[in-house]
């Protein structure tokens, strides 16, 4: 299993947009509004790392509005 944060910033005015659209994408399965540098986080679990890069570009920065992305994703110790 993979495990991504995804700090997203979308276009001036089209906030509101962009969430409603990642609202609506299944394997985010966590999504947060934020104030500052970026607009959201979302949490998304996949099968495989290669899938979670599937994900985030497939599926949300083809978002139209989405303007950039930052993707931290976990370790194993």
């Amino acid at each position: 299993m993979a495990l991504g944060y995804v700090l997203i910033i979308a276009a001036p005015s089209h906030e509101k947009n962009v969430y409603d659209k990642l609202s609506k994408v299944e394997d985010i399965i966590e999504l947060h509004p934020l104030f500052g540098e970026y607009d959201f986080i979302a949490k998304i679990e996949a099968e495989d790392y290669e899938k979670l890069g599937w994900i985030i570009i497939k599926k949300i920065r083809s978002i139209e509005g989405v303007i950039d992305t930052k993707t931290l994703t976990g370790a194993k110790f």
